[in-house]
C-alpha cells in the first residue's frame, strides 16, 4: 500500500478497461489522478467509484489526438495539482483490416490516436514532470508491436511506433530524472477486445497463446503501478510483455 503517495497521476483512456483498472489501482497505491477519456459518461462512474473512497479525481473529456485537448488537460492539472509525478498513455482504437483494406481515413484515425497521441501526451506532461522535479511514464504498446499477424495494419503500425517512440524519449529525457518505459499486452478481457472479436476467432486467438486464457486488465494494471512506482527506479526505455507467452514461440 501506498507505493503511489503523494503522486499526481494522469491515466488517459480510463473509462473502462486497462485504463479504469489503473485508476482504481493507482488510487488504492496513494495516488490523486488525473482521469481522461471522450467516453465521458462511463468516466464519471470510474470518476465517482473511486472519489467515494477518498480520492482526489480529476476527471475530463479528452481527445487524445488533438493538441489543443492535450494543452487544455495541461492547464487543468496544473491548477488543479500544481505538478504530474506519473502519465499513463492507455487510450487506443482498434482497426483489424489488413494493407489492402486500411482505408486512409481509418489509417490515420488509428495512428492520431494510437501514435500522435502519446508523442503530445509527453510533449505536454514533461514540463509538468520537471517541475516536480522528475517522474515516470508509461506508454501502452502492444504484442503486436513485436510480431505480424497479417491483419490489423493501422494498430500494429502504430504500436510499433510507440514502442520506438518509448526508447527515444527515455534517452532524452534521462538527465531530468524522467523514465519513460513501455507495456506490450497481448490479449486482455477489455471492451476493444471483445467488441472486435467473435468466439470463433477467440479460440483462434487463445491458440497461440501458451497459457491458454485471455489475459485481465488487473495484470496489466499491476505491471503498469510497478512502472510508475520507484520500485522501477532503474529501469527505463524497458519493455514489459504481458501476453501469457504469445510472442515467445
Amino acid at each position: 500500500m501506498n507505493r503511489l503517495a503523494n503522486k499526481i497521476a494522469l491515466i488517459t483512456g480510463a473509462a473502462k478497461g486497462m485504463g479504469a483498472e489503473e485508476a482504481r489501482l493507482f488510487a488504492a497505491e496513494g495516488a490523486s489522478l488525473i482521469i481522461t477519456d471522450v467516453d465521458q459518461v462511463n468516466l464519471e462512474k470510474v470518476s465517482a467509484e473511486i472519489s467515494a473512497k477518498g480520492t482526489k479525481v480529476l476527471a475530463l473529456k479528452h481527445d487524445v489526438s488533438s493538441e489543443e485537448d492535450w494543452i487544455r488537460i495541461a492547464k487543468e492539472a496544473e491548477a488543479a495539482f500544481g505538478k504530474v509525478d506519473i502519465l499513463v498513455n492507455n487510450a487506443g482504437i482498434l482497426d483489424s483490416d489488413g494493407v489492402e483494406k486500411t482505408t486512409v481515413e481509418k489509417w490515420n484515425k488509428v495512428i492520431a490516436v494510437n501514435q500522435t497521441g502519446p508523442w503530445l501526451g509527453m510533449k505536454h506532461i514533461v514540463p509538468l514532470m520537471r517541475k516536480a522535479g522528475g517522474g515516470s511514464i508509461v506508454n501502452i504498446s502492444s504484442v503486436y508491436a513485436l510480431i505480424g499477424t497479417g491483419s490489423s495494419a493501422a494498430y500494429q503500425a502504430s504500436k510499433g511506433a510507440v514502442r520506438i517512440l518509448s526508447k527515444t524519449a527515455a534517452i532524452e529525457f534521462v538527465g531530468q530524472n524522467i523514465r519513460v518505459n513501455a507495456i506490450m499486452p497481448g490479449a486482455i478481457e477489455t471492451p476493444m477486445v471483445s467488441g472486435s472479436i467473435d468466439e470463433t476467432a477467440l479460440k483462434g486467438l487463445l491458440s497461440l497463446v501458451p497459457m491458454g486464457r485471455i489475459g485481465k486488465p488487473i495484470e496489466v494494471a499491476k505491471v503498469a503501478l510497478f512502472l510508475a512506482s520507484d520500485d522501477s527506479s532503474y529501469m527505463t526505455g524497458a519493455e514489459i510483455v504481458v501476453d501469457g507467452g504469445w510472442s515467445v514461440p
